[in-house]
């Protein structure tokens, strides 16, 4: 039987429609910019972000790499959230690539606010790294998802934008945000000189990720992705997948986001479980382990001998996210088995 993957959005298979749009796809060297669905994609990536220009990189990493490197010189720092993605998970490619420190901010809920910001920012200096970017994420990974307030997001890049610094949004899941929200991304994205984009996660696409921003910061974007061996040649058999998933999949982001709110309400009547609801605003559940009789990773891998795959961090925190590969159905079963488990456990 098909195990019930709640261990990330990443783990989504191109749906029938991606397959044969994969298949049937116009090519050419995207090196050279012929590709037609290549330029397509990004074109239409531009559009609705409301951004100059677009590049389809392979990752997310990719992505927020070139970015870090066409906001800063080496030696320069990068305010970012303590917990963020381009800290923690990017095998710190802000300093080996862009030569640049990050001046991490711890916050109670991954949400980066001006005052905690203006903090700071350091001037030109003989004796510091000036600031050159802030770096913020829309969904928060590792805040369980949470989504960035309109009007906090639009103070942070205007008091940045007035000090000098430039702004990066890490938006791998920003579709996700745009839909807890009900506007258009673009709302989300404006502010914004450039922002990242995964359309292999809550989008479904089997792979890639997309950069917008200006048209000149596209151009020199272009040169970084060739650095960084991101060349991919005829790319558009990829992009073919991610037009779908871009103008198709956001519509099916709520239903993900009901399934998380399911799984984290049933799995916080559970013993030794503390989730925070209010934090359950997107597609990801954050929960942890209080009662001491069982750690994240013994959890972890009980659930997986019963066929539910989850992902731990540590010995207390696990994390869960829905996706349109898990019914809502299936969200309910794998809340079941959890509760059970920790019930067990409990009884020990």
């Amino acid at each position: 039987m098909k195990p019930i993957d709640l261990r990330s959005d990443t783990v989504t298979r191109p749906t029938p429609a991606m397959r044969r749009a994969m298949a049937e796809a116009e090519v050419g060297d995207d090196v050279y910019g012929e590709d037609p669905t290549v330029n397509r994609l990004e074109r239409r990536a531009a559009e609705i972000f409301g951004k100059e220009a677009a590049l389809f990189v392979p990752s997310g990493t990719m992505a927020n790499t070139i970015a870090v490197k066409l906001h800063t010189t080496h030696g320069q720092e990068v305010i970012c959230d303590a917990r963020s993605h381009i800290l923690d998970y990017e095998l710190s490619m802000t300093a080996w690539f862009s030569g640049c420190l990050v001046r991490a901010i711890p916050t109670p809920d991954g949400i980066l606010r001006w005052p905690a910001v203006e903090r700071e920012i350091r001037k030109p200096s003989p004796y510091w790294a000036p600031t050159a970017l802030v770096a913020l994420e829309n969904t928060h990974n590792l805040a369980g998802g949470v989504v960035y307030p309109r009007e906090v997001f639009r103070e942070v890049c205007a008091g940045a934008h007035a000090e000098g610094l430039r702004v990066h949004l890490d938006g791998a899941r920003i579709f996700n945000a745009a839909a807890y929200h009900g506007c258009p991304v673009r709302e989300l994205a404006e502010g914004a000189d450039t922002v990242a984009f995964s359309l292999s996660k809550g989008l479904g696409a089997p792979v890639g990720s997309v950069l917008v921003g200006g048209r000149e910061d596209m151009a020199r974007a272009r040169l970084y992705r060739k650095r960084l061996g991101g060349g991919m040649r005829q790319a558009g058999i990829l992009a073919a997948a991610g037009l779908i998933a871009l103008e198709e999949h956001s519509a099916r982001l709520p239903a993900d986001h009901a399934n998380a709110r399911l799984f984290a309400e049933t799995i916080a009547a559970a013993p030794g479980i503390q989730v925070d609801l209010a934090t359950v605003q997107t597609n990801i559940v954050l929960f942890e382990l209080t009662g001491g009789e069982i750690t994240a990773p013994e959890l972890a891998a009980r659930l997986t001998s019963r066929g539910v795959l989850l992902t731990a961090f540590g010995p207390r925190l696990l994390r869960a996210v829905t996706h349109y590969d898990v019914t809502r159905e299936e969200a309910a079963a794998a809340a079941a088995i959890v509760v059970e488990l920790c019930t067990s456990a409990a009884r020990v």
